[in-house]
């Protein structure tokens, strides 16, 4: 009985103690949602410089500062598809001023090859918005030998498991679609991984490598400049009006687009969440808004924080489903 009594009183003051702490502790927090941001913010954009993901999140990142009257300073973490720099976030303090540019790759198809990712893309994240979708186009340089989509399929059938095919990494949503294209078109090549898109970019046009499926925000500008070959896109493109789609070239169903978005750590309040889609969503869904990411063949979305979550969460079911199907199983 006495130790009990100790032990009880000693839990009675522990809870007395942790009782007065409390006004003082809720307070604070409350004070520092209410003065943010008060700070400079940081985004982590999981890729290198020079890319499509990159120069979206810059372009999001220099509207959301000019709206909240904050620096907000990009910094590149690559590497892994960009499940690297997306840890970064998902291990930061909740405190609004570490956010991240999340994409399809590193939230919804990341789950479907890797057993050991480090986080989990749903429960790891606060969900802020979803920026926009863009589609992917298949591009190419001289090791391609062709200048079409129908001559580079033949070239790439008499050449099966020759050709090389540049991707950013093995745990991305353009590696799965990859698979599903060869199957569909009746190819096989060997995959190249880079640790961003704006680093095969060289190898394709010296020839290193033959193709990539990209996305037209980092590659439209070199294959309007001839430097390489826009084979064919997933869905019309307005920045690209002269390169067909898939579909209309014979590869039916071969029509999926690729989301970038924004994201926090778990436990990110809601109120912080909130005011940047706010102000992202005021910032691009004007009319010139729009027209910023428009012509990096990006159309705009801005969904809520609670509409963006569900579309990850569905997103990568599909996935699941499409990797099944293809024989593709997560790695360690």
């Amino acid at each position: 009985m006495p130790g009990m009594v100790g032990r009880t009183r000693r839990t009675i003051l522990k809870t007395a103690a942790a009782a007065l702490a409390a006004p003082t502790a809720f307070p604070a927090i409350g004070r520092a949602q209410g003065s943010w941001p008060a700070k400079p913010i940081r985004c982590i954009v999981p890729l290198p410089p020079g890319g499509g993901t990159d120069t979206i999140g810059r372009r999001a990142m220099q509207r959301l500062s000019e709206a909240l009257g904050v620096p907000v300073v990009v910094e590149n973490r690559a590497g892994a598809g960009g499940t690297i720099g997306s840890d970064v976030v998902a291990k930061a303090e909740p405190d609004g001023y570490t956010i991240g540019i999340a994409t399809a790759s590193s939230h919804s198809a990341a789950p479907v090859f890797r057993k050991d990712l480090p986080y989990d893309p749903v429960k790891s994240f606060t969900a802020i918005t979803m920026l926009g979708t863009t589609p992917y186009i298949l591009i190419g340089g001289p090791a391609a030998g062709a200048t079409d989509l129908p001559g580079f399929i033949a070239a790439a059938k008499a050449k099966r498991g020759k050709v090389n095919c540049a991707s950013v990494g093995v745990s991305t949503l353009g590696y799965l679609l990859t698979k599903q294209f060869e199957l569909l078109a009746g190819i096989e090549m060997v995959d190249v991984p880079y640790k961003g898109s704006a680093l095969a970019y060289p190898d394709l046009m010296s020839g290193t490598v033959a193709v990539m499926l990209d996305n037209p925000s980092g590659s439209a500008g070199l294959v309007r400049e001839g430097r390489l070959t826009g084979f064919a896109v997933t869905r019309p493109s307005p920045v690209l009006p002269n390169v067909p789609t898939f579909e209309s070239l014979g590869v039916k169903g071969f029509d999926a687009v690729f989301w970038y978005g924004v994201v926090g750590p778990a436990g990110l309040p809601a109120e912080i969440a909130d005011r940047i889609q706010k102000a992202l969503a005021d910032g691009f869904l004007t009319d010139r808004g729009r027209e910023t990411l428009r012509v990096m063949d990006v159309e705009p979305v801005m969904s809520t924080p609670t509409v963006f979550a569900a579309a990850m969460a569905k997103q990568t079911q599909e996935l699941r489903a499409l990797a099944d199907r293809l024989g593709i199983k997560p790695t360690e």
